[in-house]
């Protein structure tokens, strides 16, 4: 069996660190990757990328070392892979950043091992699985008085059928990865009750019972789709900030947001700080809202214990989120902030796609829309400081869509 590749990255420009120097290895190596290795890498900590794809933030300026992983979706590799790069390189005491649900639940449910090497933000499991099983959150945000749409967990067909449920209906997974990999999709909608069971024993069939949701539909598009983006330490949040997510790709379920800016929306800051504080919460954190129209109330749906694809956009507002943890996980002062409203992020190489669709589809106008782009601050990947990773992502586009469809 072939040894999965580690070397230095192909693009080198940083100097190579002290053994003393304490960095970052960032685990997985796509745009949100990119966005914690920049953000380091501006204040001169040493980054490591490991990734089992072929990742664009591998060719940043920034870069130190790349790791290639055979599997990032087994725990054991995970660790495995993690250790190796701190073996060969002399990574002892780096800062861990994983990107994908997957990797923080192998890093808390392998945190006793871990941090006798590394530093590890991640809480461990008590605290994590809030976050990782949708049953969870949202039992969770019921108990805190939390708004969550309608959500029902039939054990069977027959339970399905005697549940009140309104339509358009959602179908979708307790736990998004083994439903995501199979699917590439975040959840299915369904417009009547034969369709319903349909999906309903379609998501049977690759998930089991006890993973499969059926949950209401809140109506509305990105104007009704926000965020709550912190830091979050001893119950309160070091750095904040508060997002509309205004397009997303695709439009219904995305599987990440195109378009993106910050708001003033301290409802569900009130909110998401109530739910971090009762699990004990350390660390990156985003909490999903989408807003009823029908009473105005935002509803929770989902709660990401890492980094986020926009994430970005913090340091544009004034909240540089990765530097915040690695500050802090060090032992520096961290000075505490909100990021201020009306700054606009975007996802050009998805974003573009998403809008041209909904211009035909009679959803945007097009003038709003090349508006919206044009005053946009920050691009996901494009950058005139450090260009190589756009060039590379437009290289590997087809590459992305086979890999994960985008």
């Amino acid at each position: 069996m072939r040894t999965p590749k580690a070397r230095r990255c192909p693009l080198q420009f940083v100097k190579k660190h002290s053994s003393d120097q304490v960095g970052a290895i960032v685990i997985g190596g796509d745009y949100q990757g990119l966005g914690i290795v920049q953000s380091l890498g501006r204040r001169g900590v040493p980054v490591c990328i490991v990734d089992d794809e072929i990742s664009i933030a591998r060719f940043s300026r920034y870069a130190t070392y790349a790791q290639q992983a055979r599997n990032l979706r087994d725990e054991t590799a995970t660790v495995e892979t993690l250790l190796r790069a701190s073996r060969r390189w002399g990574l002892e005491g780096w800062v861990l950043y994983p990107t994908r649900d997957e990797t923080v639940a192998a890093l808390s449910r392998q945190r006793s091992r871990l941090v006798t090497r590394f530093r590890v933000p991640t809480p461990d499991w008590a605290t994590i699985r809030w976050a990782w099983n949708k049953r969870n959150t949202y039992r969770l945000a019921k108990a805190l008085g939390i708004p969550i749409p309608r959500t029902w967990q039939p054990g069977d067909l027959r339970e399905l059928r005697s549940l009140d449920v309104t339509f358009p209906a959602v179908v979708k997974p307790a736990v998004k990865e083994p439903f995501f990999r199979a699917t590439r999709a975040k959840a299915w909608c369904a417009n009547h009750s034969s369709e319903l069971e349909e999906l309903y024993l379609r998501a049977l069939r690759l998930v089991g019972p006890d993973a499969v949701l059926v949950q209401e539909l809140i109506p509305g598009d990105g104007d009704h789709q926000f965020a709550y983006c912190a830091f979050f330490k001893e119950g309160q949040a070091a750095g904040s900030m508060t997002v509309r997510r205004a397009r997303q790709h695709p439009s219904l379920f995305g599987r990440a947001s195109t378009f993106v800016e910050t708001v003033d929306l301290p409802e569900i800051e009130a909110l998401s700080t109530r739910f971090l504080r009762a699990v004990g919460y350390y660390g990156l954190a985003e909490i999903e809202y989408k807003r009823d129209p029908r009473d105005g109330q935002y509803r929770l749906l989902d709660v990401n214990a890492r980094t986020w694809g926009y994430h970005s956009l913090g340091f544009q507002a004034g909240i540089d989120f990765p530097y915040l943890l690695f500050a802090d996980q060090t032992g520096q002062p961290v000075k505490c902030g909100r990021g201020r409203p009306g700054v606009s992020w975007v996802r050009l190489v998805t974003d573009l796609p998403t809008g041209i669709a909904g211009i035909l589809a009679g959803k945007l106008d097009w003038k709003w829309y090349l508006r919206s782009l044009r005053e946009a601050h920050v691009e996901s990947v494009f950058s005139r400081e450090d260009p190589m990773p756009g060039i590379a992502e437009l290289v590997l586009v087809p590459y992305l869509t086979v890999r994960r469809g985008f």
